[in-house]
């Protein structure tokens, strides 16, 4: 698995410690990990990384957490992202208060660092089942991701990793439309810049290899939109 294609957890604390230590624990989990340190950095952060899972601390400085998960799930592409609630608030009344703002799970403190990274990867598999290396299938397609292969009512196809990646992405939001910018954010990276044409292209030729060996174009285009995998 490329850096790109390593999961990303963004870790959002006040305390320096804290994230001192779930970052070593996460990157010997084999994550990489961003940091931000208060509500306001979180959300700067989380819209120029775009992470995968967020560990979001409730009591935070300038923006505290429930706010920052309420403007995350509010924003365009905002529920991409899993966020874990890290709470020292044990009621319920709090842990239904962060669900109900948009958290994807709620964990207290304090935790066991083992228990915190199965929550970080069964969230990981439901938001990002490539990224976990969980077997895809949509319809006659199966992609695996770990042993980096294609298959069409059984028969195996040979993607580019450009292809691959933009497969990946289409089936693992099947029926979704992804806008070429969305697309060009996961395959390519936020860092790079990549004309919104080379998403055609690259669609054009993930299209061909689709139906090399038979079957009709899984991949339909919406005008002025982007492209989807229904």
């Amino acid at each position: 698995m490329s850096r790109s294609d390593t999961p990303l957890v963004l870790v959002v604390d006040d305390e320096p410690a804290q994230r001192a230590l779930l970052t070593y624990n996460l990157e010997a989990a084999g994550f990489r990990v961003a940091t931000a340190s208060d509500g306001e950095e979180a959300l700067l952060v989380s819209a120029e990384e775009a992470p995968d899972v967020i560990l979001l601390d409730w009591m935070l400085p300038r923006v505290s957490g429930i706010e920052v998960c309420r403007q995350l799930k509010a924003q365009k592409g905002g529920a991409d992202a899993a966020i874990i609630m890290v709470s020292a608030r044990s009621d319920e009344s709090d842990r239904v208060r962060g669900l109900e703002t948009g958290a994807d799970d709620y964990i207290t403190k304090p935790y066991s660092v083992n228990e915190l990274l199965a929550r970080v990867r069964a969230n990981l598999r439901r938001v990002r089942p490539a990224r976990a290396g969980q077997v895809l299938e949509v319809k006659d397609l199966t992609l695996d991701p770990e042993a980096h292969r294609v298959h069409r009512n059984g028969q195996e196809l040979h993607l580019g990793p450009t292809e691959f990646r933009l497969l990946s992405a289409l089936m693992e939001k099947s029926g979704r439309v992804w806008t070429r910018e969305a697309l060009l954010d996961r395959v390519w990276g936020r860092d790079i810049y990549v004309d919104t044409r080379t998403v055609d292209v690259h669609i054009g030729r993930l299209r061909k290899a689709l139906m090399a060996k038979g079957g009709d174009d899984p991949i339909r285009t919406v005008r002025g939109a982007g492209y989807s995998l229904d």
